[in-house]
């Protein structure tokens, strides 16, 4: 088929004649421009080659689209000789000469039509000044958050943050409007800094912005105020004007405080005027117990950060019984924290405060540590090897190098591994099984033994149990403490005890406290107890007396 080049050359768009298998058989100069390749070259070349990859995957396809209808207009992105890309919009007809089929297509760059697109919806959802998103944007993002938070049952929290307006008054009037901009610009830059990729921050206007916290129960919101307030506390230098600004933030929680994000953004905005009216510089939350709470977890992970350096936390041990033949045979090593101001914290209270800070790691491998050389004293004291039992928590069993943090410790202290009993809730063992699986028979192959603490609170699927490598599981108190009164409880111990029978793995009752619930455990063959009949949780110097008691029987 032959072109003439005086109707090719003659559009002012570039125009390319493309064949069914996607050959261009015939271009214009204005193509040759705007892809910066030479006629010559482009002849040899396939629309794939200057195309987006994956614009264009299947031209077959798209050939058989332009065929059947004649004419398709689509927008989409060409690719010029230097690795450029750029938005084009395509006309592409088809044009039939005897048996030849073509695809003309007349392509026009559409680089400043979308850059003004951008532009208009940067205007339209995000604000001018500081960037954030603007109330029309926090409205969609609000709209899908109470919607995800609703179907999976997940809280959201909701901070308003008020950097006094008055204050932003002075700025501007003693100074100028231009280092009022550029003070609301710098600290909406740390507010940003401040959370993750899912949350919001929005400017709402003035010197007010809200943050979306999507998942973030009260600690978590707290945790995020306490950080905002100290990159907020900073002084901003802009040009030669040093600035410190006041703040108060109010904080509401998804479903506790409201339903719906006006009900909301009046709590925060309650609880902000609290914390305003409580001098600023605080954040408060709307309902007082929340308040408390947060206050409480605050000041515990403060001082936590001490804990260790300051010698406050020790370990108490819990002697356990072999039912069979009346002897101790091991102690679990249980964390106690006493602060000389606050008092005795339970570890109920403070582990989870750990765990969310991140301080559990150190915690967990101090009390690792310290209760394998405790284990070392006593066998070097002449106290025949029993099993020393240590609370994981789930921090510290999904670490990467724990295996490996447990079997340098052995070794370090020259104890044997077997004497060794890491206890794990069955929450975290299910949480992500087959991961657990993997952990679990590292550390049995280095010769530690696994307990499932806590047994039948949670959710253990049975096949999984028999896939664990544990040599014990531990019935958890709830159901020990009324076996003499209930009859599902004696029914599940018995389940329990049965099934872990069936499995080859041994139980262990934990807070027995009177003679009827031990005469039962020990006549539907539970292995071993611990609990406050037995004795209460021990000193280590007080733990070998009672070895020694119990060695010379």
């Amino acid at each position: 088929m032959r072109l003439t080049r005086i109707s090719v050359e003659a559009a002012s768009e570039a125009l390319f004649w493309v064949t069914p298998d996607a050959r261009i058989v015939d271009v214009n100069q204005a193509a040759c421009r705007s892809l910066g390749y030479e006629r010559h070259e482009l002849l040899t070349m396939e629309m794939s080659a200057v195309t987006v990859a994956g614009d264009l995957a299947d031209w077959r396809a798209h050939f058989d689209d332009v065929r059947r209808i004649g004419s398709l207009t689509y927008e989409t992105h060409y690719q010029t000789r230097v690795g450029r890309t750029f938005p084009v919009e395509v006309v592409a007809n088809y044009v039939q000469f005897g048996a030849d089929e073509r695809i003309c297509a007349f392509v026009r760059d559409i680089s400043e039509h979308k850059a003004r697109e951008a532009r208009i919806q940067q205007l339209a959802h995000f604000d001018s000044l500081t960037g954030l998103p603007n109330r029309v944007l926090l409205n969609d993002r609000i709209t899908h958050a109470l919607s995800t938070a609703q179907r999976s049952q997940t809280p959201l929290a909701v901070l308003l943050l008020d950097l006094d307006l008055d204050h932003f008054k002075n700025v501007n009037d003693t100074l100028e409007h231009r280092i009022g901009d550029l003070l609301l610009v710098e600290l909406a830059g740390r507010l940003s800094l401040a959370v993750r990729e899912e949350d919001t921050v929005s400017r709402l206007g003035g010197d007010e912005f809200l943050l979306l916290l999507p998942g973030n129960n009260a600690a978590a919101a707290a945790h995020v105020a306490e950080k905002l307030m100290g990159l907020l506390s900073r002084p901003c230098q802009l040009e030669q004007h040093e600035l410190i600004v006041t703040r108060s933030i109010g904080i509401a929680m998804y479903p506790g405080d409201g339903m719906d994000f006006d009900t909301l953004s009046k709590c925060a905005d309650v609880a902000m005027y609290r914390a305003k009216q409580e001098g600023r510089n605080n954040f408060r939350f709307f309902t007082p117990e929340m308040q408390a709470l947060s206050a409480r977890t605050l000041l515990l992970e403060n001082a936590l950060r001490f804990a260790l350096p300051r010698d406050q936390l020790s370990l108490k041990y819990q002697p356990q019984q072999s039912l069979a033949s009346g002897a101790i045979v091991g102690v679990e090593a249980l964390l106690r924290w006493r602060h000389p101001e606050i008092g005795s914290v339970t570890p109920m209270e403070f582990i989870p405060v750990a765990e969310s800070s991140g301080q559990i790691i150190e915690i967990g491998e101090w009390v690792l540590r310290e209760a394998i050389a405790q284990l070392r004293r006593w066998i070097d004291d002449g106290v025949p090897p029993i099993t020393m039992s240590v609370n994981l928590s789930a921090v510290q069993f999904r670490h990467p190098k724990f295996p490996e943090l447990v079997t340098q410790l052995l070794e370090e202290a020259n104890v044997p591994p077997h004497l060794l009993e890491l206890k794990l809730t069955e929450g975290v063992a299910m949480e992500n099984a087959m991961a657990a699986i993997g952990v679990m028979d590292e550390l049995h192959a280095h010769g530690v033994s696994l307990a499932i603490d806590d047994f039948g609170t949670g959710y253990s699927s049975l096949a999984y149990l028999k896939r664990f490598k544990v040599s014990r599981l531990k019935i958890d108190q709830s159901f020990v403490r009324d076996i003499a009164l209930d009859d599902d409880d004696r029914a599940i111990v018995v389940a329990v005890i049965t099934m872990a029978q069936s499995l080859g793995i041994e139980t262990i009752a934990e807070g027995v406290e009177t003679q009827e619930q031990y005469d039962f455990l020990r006549s539907k063959g539970c292995g071993y107890i611990q609990g406050q009949l037995l004795s209460q949780p021990l000193l280590a110097a007080e733990a070998r007396t009672l070895f020694g008691a119990d060695m010379a029987q």
